[in-house]
Parts: structure tokens; C-alpha cells; sequence
């Protein structure tokens, strides 16, 4: 029963270590981590199982080595943000794979980027044909953005010279039958407001509502619970 008690404490004291750590190092997902940031992720991941998969390790055999690395990567983006020289050699630098519509062969060779990977990655961004592009480029993290010509691009409203008016998020009122009270004090919706809309809905209780928010026009949408269980 006491080895049981301990590799909970063990497992829970780890897991809040490890979730502090990442909270530290940013709010990126995993796709958007430099190579550096990767590695210190996937090293904090291996470290902190250590302790729960050996019962002869102690805890701070842990919890040492994930300081140090998180200090070392913190240490690694302060530098980074101050000098771009620096910059440029711990998290390298974007490369052009294509322009004007012509792969770049030699700096495709050096990215050891395949022909093949390379329009798979302009399939997933609905980029049919290479000589629809006028950059692509690869940046530090991997990705790829791609740069359409400007006859390839999507018609917007400027080049149509139609004005347009402002469209900012949506502001969430409730979800799942809970009042984000907060949000709506900050915005300046009024409760009576929301509730006189609810009722011409034929809704009494917040309670059978699922989600309901307002656009930057003040229009609401309400999905009532059980309104769509597919």
C-alpha cells in the first residue's frame, strides 16, 4: 500500500512539474517549437518518467535536470530575442524552396526536402500547381508558407473596392448552461439583455442552454442541450 501512496504523490508532483516547465517555455503547439525548444521538451518528458518507471531513483533525480533545463531554455529565448546574430544560429534561418514558380533545387538538397514532400506540403495549403506560387518558403519550425501570385490570390474586398465593416470574434455568454458573467461585465452586455433573448427563444434557464454567444453586429446565437446530439 505505501508503494502504491508514493508513486501517486510521485506521479502527481511530477505531472505539475512538467506542465509548470512547458507553461514556462511558452504557449506554443508542438509543430510551432524551434529544434532547441523541441529537444528540451522531449528531454523534460523522458526525465520526469525516470523516477516513476525505476523505483531506486529519488525524486530530485528529477526534478534537478528539469531546472536546469528549463533555465538553460529560458536563457536560450532571452539571448535570442536580444541578438539577432545569435538568433540566427541557435534557431537558423527560413529558406526559400520555391520562386517565381521554380523549385530551388540546391536549397532543396541542403533542407533535404523531397520533391515529393514538398508538393504534399502546398496540397495541404490548396496550392494545386507549383507555378501558381510566387514564394514558398521553410521556415525555422518547419512549416512552410507559401505566397501566391498576385493573379492566383483570392479576390477580397479592397481589390473590389467594397467597403466592409468591422468583424471582430465572437464574445462566448454561456457554455454549457454556465454564465460567463465575467466576459459580459467586461464587454458591456447586460444580463437583462441577454435574458429577454433567451425568452423569445422560448428559454427560462440558462441551464438548457449549450452555447450561446454574440457577434460584433449583436447578433446571438443559441444552441439549446439536446438540440443536436450527432
Amino acid at each position: 500500500m505505501e508503494g502504491i501512496f508514493t508513486s501517486l504523490w510521485r506521479t502527481l508532483i511530477l505531472y505539475l512539474v512538467v506542465i509548470v516547465s512547458m507553461r514556462l517555455m511558452g504557449k506554443r503547439q508542438i509543430g510551432q517549437l524551434q529544434p532547441f525548444e523541441f529537444a528540451v521538451a522531449v528531454m523534460i518528458s523522458e526525465i520526469a518518467a525516470l523516477p516513476l518507471t525505476e523505483s531506486d531513483r529519488k525524486l530530485h533525480h528529477a526534478l534537478v535536470p528539469i531546472a536546469v533545463l528549463v533555465v538553460c531554455q529560458l536563457l536560450i529565448s532571452f539571448i535570442s530575442i536580444k541578438s539577432v546574430r545569435l538568433r540566427g544560429l541557435i534557431c537558423g534561418k527560413p529558406s526559400t524552396l520555391i520562386r517565381n514558380g521554380r523549385m530551388l533545387e540546391k536549397t532543396m538538397r541542403k533542407e533535404m526536402c523531397t520533391i515529393n514532400e514538398l508538393l504534399e506540403q502546398l496540397r495541404l495549403q490548396n496550392v494545386q500547381n507549383v507555378s501558381d506560387v510566387e514564394y514558398a518558403i521553410l521556415e525555422t519550425n518547419g512549416q512552410l508558407s507559401v505566397i501566391l501570385k498576385s493573379q492566383k490570390r483570392p479576390v477580397t474586398p479592397e481589390d473590389l473596392n467594397i467597403d466592409t465593416k468591422y468583424e471582430g470574434p465572437a464574445i462566448d455568454l454561456i457554455i454549457d448552461g454556465r454564465l460567463m458573467d465575467g466576459t459580459m461585465k467586461r464587454m458591456g452586455i447586460s444580463r437583462e439583455w441577454l435574458d429577454r433573448q433567451l425568452q423569445e427563444r422560448g428559454i427560462t434557464d440558462y441551464s438548457m442552454v449549450f452555447y450561446a454567444s454574440v457577434d460584433s453586429s449583436g447578433n446571438l446565437f443559441v444552441q439549446k442541450k439536446g438540440e443536436c446530439l450527432e
